[in-house]
């Protein structure tokens, strides 16, 4: 379920201005292309709520539901949104009250607080294991989602192309041995996997986010991600640490 579907805001944007005041100060904006606006954290909310209905933590009592966000203010205490039953006949089920702090006084009507979501079982998931085999799909990254590559590359021989972007991949590789939370997991399509940074034009900062998902024991590569859409998917399960993809 969809979180409009649920619950009527009655001005979302301005809900989340506030949902940013409260919580742990994050810049909730595209990295590569600003729109001045909340997007990363617009996004988050929703496909939160997605995947807490999912794992059926919405908890309703007594003419109230409630949701664990997954964020904190800085003080750690957990964020909830507090919706109330709508008493408008044939509307949507639900009507949003706004955000509470655990610790708030309108969260007393519920003997219990839901959970966060969760995304994965196995925490070495999270982790890219260097000694596995990764087998790189490079036509369909290159001809695929060449409009994400930069500019001034769209136009480059595509074997000159391939052979920047093994050379790249390699670099990253080299990276993570360093420095294992190079390698960023992500959430998309109900699936865990991880990004790799492509660092294309300078050694100092990506340009894409290489998409990496295990299966059978490889690792398999078939697509990149410009760094905004990369950021949308991995704050789903935390705010990245490594700078690439920091936001």
């Amino acid at each position: 379920m969809q979180l409009f579907e649920y619950s009527w805001f009655t001005n979302f944007h301005a809900s989340i201005d506030e949902l940013k005041s409260i919580a742990m100060q994050e810049d909730w904006d595209y990295k590569k292309n600003p729109i001045g606006k909340n997007p990363i954290l617009e996004n988050y909310i929703k496909h939160t709520f997605i995947k807490l209905h999912a794992e059926n933590k919405i908890l309703e009592q007594n003419g109230y539901s409630v949701f664990n966000t997954g964020l904190v203010t800085d003080y750690q205490e957990e964020i909830f949104a507090l919706c109330q039953k709508n008493k408008r006949p044939g509307s949507i089920e639900w009507f949003f009250l706004g955000w509470r702090k655990a610790s708030d006084r309108d969260l007393m009507k519920f003997n219990t607080l839901p959970d966060n979501a969760n995304y994965f079982e196995n925490s070495a998931d999270l982790i890219y294991d260097t000694k596995l085999e990764l087998r790189l799909n490079v036509n369909h990254i290159i001809d695929d989602n060449l409009t994400r590559f930069p500019t001034n590359l769209q136009s480059m021989d595509k074997y000159q192309l391939s052979v920047l972007l093994q050379g790249t991949i390699n670099d990253a590789i080299r990276r993570i041995r360093r420095n294992y939370k190079t390698a960023v997991p992500q959430y998309y399509d109900g699936r865990l996997q991880l990004l790799l940074p492509l660092c294309l034009t300078s050694k100092a900062s990506a340009d894409l986010a290489l998409v990496i998902e295990k299966a059978n024991g490889v690792y398999r590569a078939s697509t990149c991600l410009t760094l905004d859409m990369a950021i949308n998917n991995a704050r789903l399960i935390a705010k990245p640490d490594d700078e690439w993809l920091k936001v």
